[in-house]
């Protein structure tokens, strides 16, 4: 739970000043009664002494109170609201190093598979884009809810040279942007997943994707994708091609998003599941004053019964 007005809370430190205040009334009550000196006389004219009953309606009272100021301050329950207009961005990886056979079948060949399954197994209000990425970012699936559009299309998807992780990012803020009519003066709310198992080395860099990313208030989930010892053969060459994940988990981290390591298909498609879980809602606090107020009112007619029962009056 949380507040909405916290700065109302300091009216919580009053209460020890009216426990305070009703017990040292308590006090002066008993000093009273033994100055009274006729003792007997006293017990005739007082013979029965309300006890433990006196502090019911008080305590009563003093929960009410405890119970308003709370509500003034407007507490908040965490609730999950499902996104209307959501935007999923899925960006891939097709660089060379992408056909590692580390993860079988292959990097590239595991990454399609549990991709196609993360978006098949989206909310139906969602709607899915999809950027391949090489040494270029193209946009191969305009965002829409077309499901079959979006999986036909990383089916197609092809190997090229070189990583431009930061393209990747500026060519899915571009297709959020370009969604529908209403998108350039009110976007939907968007989220990019981008899968890589490299750094940029060409493009715009890391940073000025962060930048935009930032500036259009679209966080970048990122998942490093592969294991150390990763090797391609490349014009006869065998080279190492070890995951990144020092410019991915950046990249996550600068943009609110979260930064994922898979080093298999099953850790991949754990990964895509965590994700579109906690895509699928936004947070938001609602305020839950008005229960506190009935709980409050419950005790104030409390107090007041105990005190009309006992003592015939009002507290």
């Amino acid at each position: 739970m949380t507040f909405l007005s916290p700065e109302r809370l300091w009216l919580l430190g009053l209460l020890p000043l009216l426990a305070t205040v009703y017990v040292i009334l308590q006090m002066r009550r008993g000093h009273y009664a033994v100055r009274f000196t006729n003792l007997a006389l006293l017990s005739q004219v007082a013979p029965k002494r309300p006890g433990w009953r006196r502090h019911v309606a008080a305590t009563l009272f003093l929960i009410m109170i405890t119970l308003m100021m709370v509500g003034f301050a407007r507490p908040a329950d965490s609730v999950k609201v499902p996104r209307d207009r959501a935007t999923i961005m899925v960006a891939i990886d097709v660089s060379l190093s992408m056909m590692a056979r580390d993860v079988p079948p292959s990097r590239l060949d595991a990454a399609k598979s549990a991709a196609k399954k993360f978006i098949d197994e989206l909310p139906a209000r969602f709607n899915v884009g999809v950027v391949a990425f090489a040494g270029s970012a193209n946009l191969i699936a305009a965002p829409s809810a077309d499901r079959d559009a979006a999986t036909t299309s990383i089916d197609q998807l092809v190997l090229a040279k070189r990583t431009a992780i930061g393209e990747a990012v500026f060519t899915s803020l571009q297709a959020v942007r370009s969604f529908d009519a209403q998108a350039s003066q009110n976007p939907p709310p968007a989220h990019i997943v981008l899968l890589s198992d490299g750094d940029n080395t060409t493009g715009r860099t890391v940073q000025e994707a962060i930048d935009a990313s930032r500036a259009a208030h679209v966080p970048v989930s990122t998942i490093a994708f592969g294991t150390p010892y990763g090797t391609v053969d490349i014009e006869g060459e065998t080279t190492s091609v070890s995951v990144n994940k020092e410019t991915l988990r950046a990249l996550a981290d600068s943009t609110e998003g979260k930064a994922y390591e898979a080093a298999d298909s099953e850790q991949l498609r754990d990964v895509y599941a965590n994700i579109g879980t906690s895509l699928g809602f936004r947070t938001e606090h609602r305020d839950v004053a008005a229960r506190y107020t009935g709980i409050a009112l419950l005790f104030g007619l409390a107090a007041a019964g105990a005190s009309l029962a006992w003592f015939s009056r009002l507290p």
